[in-house]
């Protein structure tokens, strides 16, 4: 099964580069070369890099990944895949679904995920949040049921 999930995760991301990007990118965080379709920005890989808090819809408090946690999220036209890699949880973390981008708002609807999403997938299938998208980092802000904002994924695009 993580040899199906591998080979599912490679082949979304060979399907959505429009550029091979190097090593030496990636490694100097030069990805302003990748070419992107402003159709359909999001298609790519991203890298979950900071989070922020908000008090009143405005940042309270901002902090970093460690270098043990991992998230990315990958976008082809139409689906999106993500897993996260937290080695001191025995739980695996990973969903996969459909997406839809429109204005300043990014809906994901999961089909299905690991087993501890899978339980959160039966009670909310449908995850909407207020976004803030450039060429190469994007902010997904989760927004409560009047509205305000209470916290954020920051990512950059790794591919």
């Amino acid at each position: 099964m993580k040899t199906l999930i591998y080979f599912f995760c490679i082949t979304l991301v060979m399907l959505s580069c429009k550029k091979e990007t190097t090593k030496e990118d990636i490694k100097n965080n030069n990805t302003d070369s990748i070419i992107i379709d402003t159709n359909q920005p999001l298609i790519g890989t991203w890298e979950l890099i900071g989070f922020y808090n908000y008090e009143n819809n405005a940042i309270k408090d901002s902090f970093s990944t460690s270098n043990d946690y991992r998230q990315v999220k990958m976008y082809t036209a139409s689906k999106v895949m993500w897993s996260k890699s937290v080695p001191k949880d025995s739980t695996e973390w990973f969903g996969y679904g459909s997406y839809d981008i429109s204005d300043k708002t990014l809906t994901e609807v999961l089909d299905y995920g690991s087993k501890i999403m899978s339980e959160i997938i039966e009670e909310r299938k449908e995850f909407v949040y207020e976004i803030d998208l450039t060429n190469n980092t994007f902010i997904q802000i989760e927004i409560d049921e009047d509205g305000n904002r209470i916290y954020s994924e920051n990512y950059r695009r790794i591919e």
